[in-house]
């Protein structure tokens, strides 16, 4: 099975308003990524049903979370201060229907 992955560069300063745009529209079991412009840290969220999503963080602290859309937008902010704190654009991968990749690596 061929995937697409589609990547985009992010301003960290509309990251958290962009990212929640593309979850509210994101079809259940697809995924994105943010990673760091070296791609040495990243964030990894999963819609697992209408109103729950999985997040695997893997930089400072590697942790796994499950939180509805309504409480995305405190624990992406927390997460972009601490896994991004020096970045001023992040890496914003589709990552489609794949389960491996959000695997915690």
């Amino acid at each position: 099975m061929q995937v697409s992955i589609s990547m985009d560069m992010i301003d960290k300063a509309t990251a958290i308003e962009n990212v929640l745009e593309r979850l509210r529209k994101l079809p259940k079991g697809h995924a994105i990524d943010l990673r760091t412009y070296k791609r040495d840290r990243y964030v990894v969220i999963r819609r697992v049903a209408d109103d729950q999503f999985d997040v695997a963080r893997n930089g400072y602290e590697r942790k796994r979370y499950s939180e509805p859309l309504k409480r995305m937008r405190k624990l992406l902010k927390t997460l972009l201060k601490k896994e991004f704190p020096r970045s001023n654009k992040i890496r914003l991968y589709d990552l489609g229907e794949d389960v491996e990749c959000t695997k915690i690596r």
